[in-house]
């Protein structure tokens, strides 16, 4: 999947995925597509739970071994 805007969130603890994901579709546009990296387990259900919250779609979440990814669309 193609995305707009990539953020490497690896190493990173919650709630810091969540909140650079957040800062990013602040400034993005409607319909935009982020790719989120995140090595964070909380990101497994924050990640979701954040875009019901605030009706941004998720597109797709996949875990390879430990490395979750996110493809968000903005609202």
């Amino acid at each position: 999947m193609q995305a707009d805007i990539d953020i490497d969130a690896r190493g990173l603890l919650c709630p810091l995925p969540v909140l650079r994901l957040r800062k990013a579709l602040e400034t993005a546009v409607s319909g935009t597509v982020v790719r989120l990296e995140a090595t964070d387990g909380a990101s497994w259900v924050d990640v979701p739970h954040f875009c019901a919250q605030t009706g941004h779609q998720l597109l797709e979440a996949e875990d390879w071994e430990g490395l979750k990814v996110y493809y968000v669309r903005k609202a």
